[in-house]
């Protein structure tokens, strides 16, 4: 009987397989996390046949835009996170070690050697089986990750929108910057609702006439974003108009934004009743509230420019930017609307999602979704419950911001931070810096936990 037994599980894990379209650095992590779990993989890649706009090398995971993969430190959400994909034997963080070169406290690695590590680590694993070809629409029943990226081809984009039913997919990016609330100086902002209606929701950093002249002609000169090749092309899309960025607001005209998000009618100091020639409004990010947006503020500044001249406005002085505004092509989904926490479908979970296409932003971060959607994938495959790696890690976080971070009715990709993290439910001394090592201390002691019953 034993034997019997024996012999139909190996005749299961046989029949068990599982799609994953893309190989990038989200598409790879999930394919080895999948095959380390046992199950056959179908990674699907349409190079070297097709090309999107921003690659060039037949190898796998090919890092387009930068070879620094950001601060390892302990007290950077974007350090725990490594730690942690680091403790799950991630793929993708043990070839940054290998390829890693000199950077500081960053992890900067060779792009070519980091490539081709992940790929030959991808072709020689006996449980993926490399399909060399475009994928324009999957087996709704069969169990599948896809993970395409944010230049994904039309005519998957457009099964995605129109077959998968999914009304929220975006082909541009416009988001505004947000900036934690505890570096907010509140001695000069303050809580307060426009003409006093409703809750006093909104943070108001006022500006003088003076200091409303000096931000504004720093403002219009300053320095924007190179655009990408694939994002000259997108130049003429709505978004440009339906949400224009602040600088080209400015640009229009001196009182353009006093009519516009530093509109100050209504809006006066609780206590002393002050009124002001500008005002600009900081809206909540999150539930918690440790996250605010700056009202208005979408731009295509570059970040330097961004943190010099956004940090003229009374009260950011000293902000600490969990996200730079953005303004570029990229394809991702409504995902609170369609994706549990684990990053499968809603209306179908044996569909995933992972990558930049899922609202995660940046290479680690596009990891650390295709590690969650391989693994819950392969488990589905198995049979076995899903894995929530919950909001008191950065993976987990990362996965729950997917789930339900449209907290403001406008859900935008995300990095990983510390705002988005549960907060620890007890005062921490030592300031921020020390605050952050014991929210990674709790992290990495939770990773481990769920390591032992993997």
């Amino acid at each position: 009987m034993k034997n019997v037994d024996t012999i139909l599980k190996i005749l299961k894990m046989e029949n068990n397989y599982i799609n994953v379209i893309g190989a990038g650095l989200a598409g790879c992590e999930a394919a080895y996390q999948a095959a380390k779990q046992g199950v056959k993989v179908r990674l699907y890649e349409m190079k070297p046949s097709k090309y999107s706009p921003a690659h060039h090398s037949e190898n796998f995971a090919e890092l387009v835009c930068s070879n620094s993969l950001r601060s390892d430190e302990l007290s950077n959400a974007i350090g725990v996170l490594k730690a942690e994909l680091r403790e799950m034997d991630s793929l993708i963080m043990e070839a940054a070690d290998n390829c890693r070169v000199p950077a500081g406290s960053a992890l900067a690695v060779d792009r070519e050697k980091f490539s081709s590590y992940i790929t030959e680590k991808i072709k020689n694993n006996p449980n993926i089986e490399i399909c060399s070809k475009e994928v324009d629409s999957i087996n709704p029943n069969e169990i599948t990750v896809i993970a395409t990226g944010p230049l994904t081809s039309d005519c998957l984009a457009n099964y995605i929108r129109n077959d998968l039913g999914l009304d929220g997919l975006h082909f541009f990016d416009a988001a505004a910057p947000i900036v934690e609330f505890d570096s907010i100086d509140m001695n000069k902002a303050f809580f307060a609702s426009r003409y006093n209606k409703g809750d006093a929701d909104y943070i108001n950093c006022p500006m003088t006439e003076n200091e409303y002249n000096a931000f504004y002609n720093e403002l219009i000169n300053a320095q924007e974003a190179e655009l990408h090749t694939f994002d000259k092309e997108s130049q003429k899309l709505t978004v440009f108009e339906g949400c224009m960025p602040v600088e080209v607001m400015a640009r229009r005209g001196y009182e353009t934004l006093l009519f516009g998000p530093l509109k100050p009618v209504g809006i006066e100091h609780p206590e002393t009743k002050e009124t002001y020639h500008a005002v600009v409004q900081l809206r909540k990010e999150n539930e918690n509230g440790t996250m605010y947006n700056i009202v208005g503020f979408q731009t295509h500044l570059t970040f330097g420019e961004q943190k010099r001249v956004f940090s003229m406005i009374p009260g950011l002085e000293n902000a600490s930017f969990i996200r730079y505004g953005v303004m570029h092509r990229n394809t991702y989904i409504n995902s609170p609307k369609y994706l549990t926490c684990t990053y499968s479908l809603k209306s179908n979970p044996n569909i995933y999602f992972a990558g930049q296409m899922t609202g995660v932003e940046g290479y680690i971060e596009s990891a650390s979704s295709g590690f969650v959607a391989g693994i819950n994938a392969a488990f589905k495959a198995l049979g076995k419950d899903e894995i929530d790696f919950t909001k008191e890690t950065v993976i987990g976080a990362l996965a729950h911001y997917v789930n339900d971070g449209a907290y403001s009715g406008n859900f935008q990709p995300m990095n990983a931070n510390f705002g988005i993290v549960f907060p620890l439910s007890y005062k921490v001394k030592g300031g921020k810096k020390a605050r952050n090592e014991e929210i990674a201390k709790r992290a990495l002691y939770v990773i481990k936990s769920i390591k032992g019953i993997l």
